[in-house]
């Protein structure tokens, strides 16, 4: 429930987002009440506007002990556990001794400062490690022998590392004040250098990238290596850089010729029913709906995901339709502010984004004056006869009955009692080709189910023209397409004769679902690419 947008603020807004799920999930929201519940302390204390440090750790530390426990362990014997939890046992006790000092804060900065606080500590496991194994600082390698030592990090910027600037002292300022130079670490560090390469055996090591960015080698290397080629000696090759080449190069193996899979599914698992939008998507990529109809597999959405164009068509699509239920035969005189405030209602939550705000909410109030605009014009020439509407057409096949669906944006009837399909659209719309070729047959499908009478309410009547209405919002807030130039019975003609086609040659059981038959002509996006590694067999360049 949690992939996709994310949804309102606290507690109150995962239980508002479980109530929306298409499938309740009572059990789950059970399951919340008591998280809910424990973490009323901490979310009071999170909303104080001036607390104290004190009470907003105590408060974190009370509702993460109750997170850590199990049916069979109390949080607190979970939590405070082992090395990393002793560890954080004491760095809490040294947070509440130091928060008397400290200042309120606002409960909203309260993860910045718990991210400062936390920097620098280190858990180093007691045990579970090899017994002649040790990882040490340098004060700890110091104080203590060892037969080798193996010297990490020897690169400038890690080891010395870079004198940090003092915002606050400048040099001569910290030499009043008696006060060290930022430059007597970098001598400390030499001194740790010193005794360290002293040992019996120093392997000496360093990353020459961290990051992918090449890496300057410590000023201490650099002065070794000179100071030995000057005398003739230089550091031994080492074997293992080559080792681990080694391991990185595979096996001598000749050409692979990759192929485009073509499942060819049982005619029983084989879908019998598909929308308008889907049909496109069976035509450009058959693999598209062999995975996702009979493999059953969906994409997951990103966990707390910004919203995408997907969500910008669905609300605009919301606000529409809604508007043109309101006012199905007259437009009022504040029509443009009613369907800002529909939007409003459509956009929800997700108006508290700023970046819905800043960018989506202004392209719709451009768009709401142009949707009004030409809406005024339109109802002088044609009569809305259906918003949103549902539609279905029943082919028989071979296999026995196959079920086309659509949900038409808007459907018009002219005066001479034609019918006008139009689309919105958010984003790029068909082009002409695209529509007689059938790679975008969702204009067209929709007129064969009109013509069969086959959308609620609305009887029977020919398809005389196509459009898509283009709601971008930008500098042009909106555009109309209309294709003058597509013959608009010969396509929906052919469709129809495509539909039964097409359907009666997947029934066929060897004929496969190939992934994008026609890469010029595959879909702009599929969630299955990867499924189909397309990356791999159109790489081989095989062009059948």
């Amino acid at each position: 429930m949690l992939r996709g947008t994310r949804p309102a603020p606290g507690f109150e807004g995962i239980d508002g987002a479980l109530k929306s799920l298409r499938k309740p999930r009572p059990g789950l929201r059970d399951w919340l009440k008591p998280i809910a519940a424990a973490a009323a302390e901490f979310e009071a204390e999170i909303a104080k506007g001036n607390g104290e440090l004190a009470s907003l750790v105590r408060a974190h530390v009370k509702f993460t002990e109750f997170l850590a426990g199990s049916n069979e362990t109390a949080g607190d014997q979970r939590l405070w556990a082992h090395a990393d939890g002793e560890a954080a046992s004491a760095w809490v006790s040294e947070v509440l001794a130091a928060a008397s000092s400290a200042p309120n804060i606002d409960g909203g900065y309260y993860p910045l400062v718990l991210d400062a606080l936390v920097v620098g500590s280190v858990v180093r496991p007691a045990y579970g490690r090899h017994p002649r194994l040790h990882i040490w600082g340098t004060l700890e390698a110091r104080l203590q022998q060892a037969d080798v030592l193996v010297l990490g990090g020897l690169n400038e910027g890690t080891w010395p590392m870079e004198p940090s600037p003092d915002p606050w002292l400048s040099r001569p300022m910290r030499a009043a004040a008696g006060l060290p130079l930022p430059e007597q670490r970098v001598g400390l560090a030499a001194h740790d250098f010193v005794q360290a390469v002293a040992a019996p055996v120093a392997v000496l090591t360093r990353s020459t990238k961290i990051a992918g960015q090449p890496t300057v080698p410590s000023r201490w290397l650099e002065r070794l290596a000179a100071t030995m080629n000057g005398r003739g000696i230089h550091f031994a090759p080492s074997p293992w850089l080559d080792w681990q080449d080694e391991l990185d190069q595979p096996d001598p193996l000749g050409a692979v010729q990759f192929e485009a899979p073509a499942p060819t599914p049982p005619l029983a698992v084989r879908p019998r029913q598909l929308s308008a939008t889907q049909i496109e998507t069976w035509v450009r990529d058959p693999y598209g709906i062999y995975a996702r109809f009979i493999l059953k597999l969906r994409a997951l959405d990103a966990i707390d995901e910004d919203p995408g164009a997907k969500d910008r068509g669905t609300i605009i699509h919301d606000a529409l339709n809604k508007f043109m239920t309101a006012f199905p035969v007259d437009i009022p005189d504040d029509a443009v502010q009613q369907l800002v405030e529909i939007g409003k209602k459509s956009f929800g939550p997700l108006l508290d984004r700023p970046g819905v705000w800043a960018f989506w909410w202004p392209r719709f109030e451009r768009m709401a004056e142009w949707f009004v605009g030409h809406e005024k014009e339109r109802r002088l020439v044609a009569k809305i006869v259906g918003s949103e509407v549902k539609g279905t057409l029943e082919i028989s096949g071979p296999g026995g009955a196959f079920v086309v669906t659509a949900i038409a944006d808007r459907i018009e009837k002219l005066a001479d009692g034609s019918l006008v399909i139009v689309d919105y659209k958010t984003g790029a719309a068909p082009e002409n080709q695209d529509i007689e070729s059938g790679f975008s047959p969702q204009l067209a499908v929709e007129a064969v189910i009109a013509a069969a009478g086959g959308f609620d309410d609305i009887d029977a009547a020919t398809v005389s023209q196509f459009a898509t209405w283009q709601l971008r919002g930008g500098v042009e807030a909106g555009k109309v397409k209309d294709y003058p130039r597509l013959d608009v019975a010969d396509a929906v003609e052919r469709t129809g004769v495509g539909l039964v086609n097409y359907i009666a040659a997947f029934e066929d059981l060897d004929m496969p679902y190939r992934s994008q038959p026609r890469p010029e002509n595959g879909p702009k996006f599929s969630d299955y690419d990867h499924l189909a590694r397309v990356q791999e067999w159109s790489a081989t360049g095989d062009e059948e």
